[in-house]
């Protein structure tokens, strides 16, 4: 019998669904996240009796034909991109991204990874680096005897001196944006890496060429919806306990045959 291949098979996929749900709620609180969705593929079907054939009685065309699906498969789990809230932190290297793009940083191999978590923080030496310690393109340093900074909406980094009265400009960051954000590769932290499917960065400085801007003293919050993800769960774990039902009457169906005599 195909059933229990076919019940399994679904099993497998509500199981997926359960586990990318579960990480989505994990990350409630992680700053920049968007949530995944699962997303599902009918497998290929057995044709025992195809569309358009002749019939053998009266040789007329059949309008439908036999096709028996083999279950399911998983297709992708994808991003659900959107725009978190902006938490207000007060903190003088927290930015927030509103609207697109993501932060450059450079990884301790020299590759360079994408984020959109502006919560930042500054090394013994001064420079800009995230949580991680992983430094923050175009690498700015901020001097020691700076009492002040002040980020505004194009990225711009001034800092503030006891001794002066203008700023001094640190530099600026850039922004990062792909053809498809969905094919970059997450590899934790709240970074991400190029791909063939994301196509390469288009840099550039925020405000302009449909890159968003930044606000200081702000972080983006989690994308995650807590309704529609507790929603999900519940559907997913009836689609498994529905799955398992089949190979119960699966079972039972090959018992009774076995009994036969």
């Amino acid at each position: 019998m195909k059933a229990l291949q076919i019940a399994a098979s679904g099993m497998s996929a509500q199981q997926l669904r359960v586990d990318t749900i579960a990480n989505n709620l994990a990350n409630m609180s992680t700053t920049g996240y968007n949530a995944r969705r699962a997303e599902f593929a009918d497998l290929h079907y057995q044709q025992q009796t195809r569309a358009g054939a002749i019939s053998a009685t009266d040789g007329s065309m059949l309008p439908t034909g036999v096709q028996v699906g083999l279950g399911v498969r998983p297709a992708a789990v994808s991003m659900h991109l959107a725009q978190g809230a902006s938490a207000m932190t007060g903190g003088e290297l927290d930015v927030a991204i509103e609207g697109r793009g993501m932060l450059e940083v450079v990884l301790p191999d020299g590759r360079a990874a994408y984020t959109r978590d502006g919560a930042l923080h500054r090394t013994g030496d001064g420079l800009i680096v995230t949580s991680d310690g992983f430094e923050v393109a175009p690498g700015i340093t901020i001097p020691n005897d700076a009492r002040a900074l002040s980020i505004n909406a194009e990225g711009e980094v001034w800092a503030y001196f006891r001794d002066r009265i203008e700023p001094e400009r640190l530099g600026q960051f850039a922004l990062a944006s792909f053809t498809n954000e969905k094919g970059l590769e997450a590899i934790g932290s709240n970074l991400f890496v190029e791909t063939e499917a994301s196509g390469p960065a288009f840099v550039g400085d925020p405000g302009t060429d449909g890159l968003g801007t930044l606000r200081q003293g702000y972080l983006e919050e989690s994308s995650v919806d807590a309704v529609r993800e507790v929603t999900e769960l519940i559907k997913a774990q009836r689609g498994y306990e529905l799955n398992a039902k089949v190979i119960t009457a699966a079972d039972q169906i090959l018992a009774a045959t076995t009994q036969v005599r």
